[in-house]
């Protein structure tokens, strides 16, 4: 796949014109990190932005203590530090490859250069902005006001509605990964996991497998309607 062809696939650029793909890949730099590398800091300047060929980025923050809560897992085709990039800002957040990565990355003035003359590329990318902004939206929704639960019910019909089997799905981050996107410790994870097993709700397997046993349940324990035994 070439560089241009790259580009089209991802969601920032869906609909550009072939000249603009051309322009865009004119500017990229490909870049690969190893498993664990940081590719920014928070805080540091925000030079520009990524778009993520393969691998997986976690964006967290990092407590005064040094607690780790991610934020947003990348995946491939995905795009991360847009917004700081427009704002002129610095990174509000730490970014990390969780495993080794290939991206596209974009300086900030080149990029911002190109958009003066073409800016119909800025309309395609206030849709998809729009559209992470609600995502992020949704997510200080579920950490202020659900319940560990009610977070790990939604992450899982998230991950099954992304995957073939519907409800038969595999975890894509370990135990502990989990439990800091969804705002909780291990050991409560792996509460609330043995409490939906045992009332039925799902099914842990081997290895990262989960079956997901009662559908309905699960989407009334993520709205709220439904509480899970005693779990906190």
């Amino acid at each position: 796949m070439t560089l241009i062809e790259q580009i089209t696939t991802v969601p920032l650029f869906r609909g550009v014109r072939r000249e603009q793909c051309e322009a865009l890949a004119a500017i990229a730099v490909e870049k690969t990190y190893a498993k664990s590398q940081n590719i920014f800091l928070e805080g540091a300047d925000a030079a520009g932005f990524y778009v993520l060929r393969s691998g997986r980025v976690k964006i967290y923050k990092l407590s005064p203590e040094g607690k780790e809560q991610i934020l947003h897992v990348i995946e491939p085709n995905d795009t991360f530090a847009e917004a700081a990039v427009f704002a002129g800002h610095r990174f509000p957040a730490h970014a990390d490859a969780m495993e080794a990565s290939k991206t596209l990355f974009f300086p900030r003035q080149a990029f911002l250069a190109l958009i003066e003359r073409h800016p119909s590329l800025a309309l395609n990318m206030l849709a998809d902005l729009s559209r992470r902004l609600q995502r992020f939206a949704n997510l200080i929704e579920s950490l202020s006001l659900k319940e560990v639960p009610g977070r790990l019910a939604a992450h899982l019909l998230y991950l099954s509605e992304r995957q073939d089997d519907r409800d038969e799905l595999v975890l894509d981050l370990s135990k502990v990964q989990l439990a800091s996107l969804l705002g909780t410790i291990p050991e409560t994870l792996s509460r609330v996991l043995a409490k939906m097993a045992r009332e039925g709700l799902i099914e842990v397997q081997e290895g990262r497998k989960i079956r997901l046993l009662d559908r309905e349940s699960l989407e009334e324990l993520s709205t709220g309607e439904r509480r899970l035994g005693t779990a906190t």
